[in-house]
């Protein structure tokens, strides 16, 4: 075939396939669009912080097992906790420790939860300066104690129940008065415990340690000589509040001042 009638052929082929292109109203397919790269999440900032490995009551002793190193957000990390780079040995040292409030699992140590008793008591570790701990006898079977329902940190009002000579004698019969002489008062144990065991909510012995100051204490110690002590369970709502006509403390000339049917009575030493 001759080279002039390729020529003509191919030119043909070229003009046929515009046409059809051109006909049909069909464009070319875009160029693909390429979507940029996103840039990599900067990485969170962490430290190693010291929290409980399980739950801890109040009273126990920190033991080793009890505690673990956590990774931690460094923006969360709060300055009482006990952070790895800044203690490393805080984990040994704090072993031997007692629980001053109660930790959650998981949740960080902080110091001012615990406290060391160094061979002392648990009590006198865990009692606030110038306070005392005072104990009162009690129904094991909580017949005085809210039936038994009163545990380690509630608050209760301190009643006495005593017999009232005056009016004994004026009636020609016994009298029985009752007196709430303290209120809002911290309860420190019940029994030998400071703590529930295993759920129990129950009275778990025959006396009640409380957290008295030096003159409550001396006004509990006189009202046990002369009477029955009973303690009423205080709601949590209003545990921290002072009462209306709260029970004053001893007064300089040696009485007491208590309240009977809501009014208030200075009371002599008997």
């Amino acid at each position: 075939m001759k080279s002039s009638r390729l020529l003509l052929i191919s030119v043909a082929v070229v003009t046929g396939a515009g046409a059809f292109i051109v006909m049909s109203g069909r464009e070319p397919p875009p160029a693909p669009v390429v979507a940029p790269t996103a840039a990599p999440a900067p990485a969170m900032e962490t430290v190693e912080v010291l929290v409980a490995a399980a739950e801890l009551p109040m009273g126990q002793t920190v033991k080793a097992p009890d505690m673990r190193w956590q990774t931690w957000p460094r923006a969360a990390a709060g300055d009482a906790f006990l952070q790895r780079a800044n203690a490393p040995t805080a984990l040994e040292d704090t072993v031997g420790s007692i629980v001053r409030s109660p930790f959650l699992s998981g949740e960080p140590i902080r110091r001012e939860k615990l406290i060391k008793a160094n061979g002392s008591g648990f009590l006198s570790a865990i009692l606030p300066s110038g306070m005392r701990a005072v104990a009162i006898s009690i129904d094991a079977r909580g017949s005085n104690t809210a039936g038994g329902f009163i545990l380690p940190n509630d608050r209760v009002d301190v009643l006495r129940t005593s017999r009232d000579d005056e009016a004994s004698r004026t009636g020609g019969s016994d009298v029985q008065t009752s007196e709430t002489i303290l209120t809002n008062i911290r309860v420190l144990a019940v029994g030998q415990t400071v703590q529930e065991r295993n759920g129990e909510r129950v009275v778990t012995g025959d006396t009640a340690t409380l957290e008295l100051t030096p003159p409550q204490a001396e006004a509990v110690t006189l009202a046990q000589k002369v009477g029955q002590l009973s303690l009423a369970l205080r709601s949590l709502a209003d545990a921290g509040q002072a009462a209306p006509q709260a029970a004053a403390e001893p007064q300089a000339e040696g009485g007491v001042t208590v309240v009977r049917y809501g009014v208030a009575k200075q009371m002599p030493r008997r």
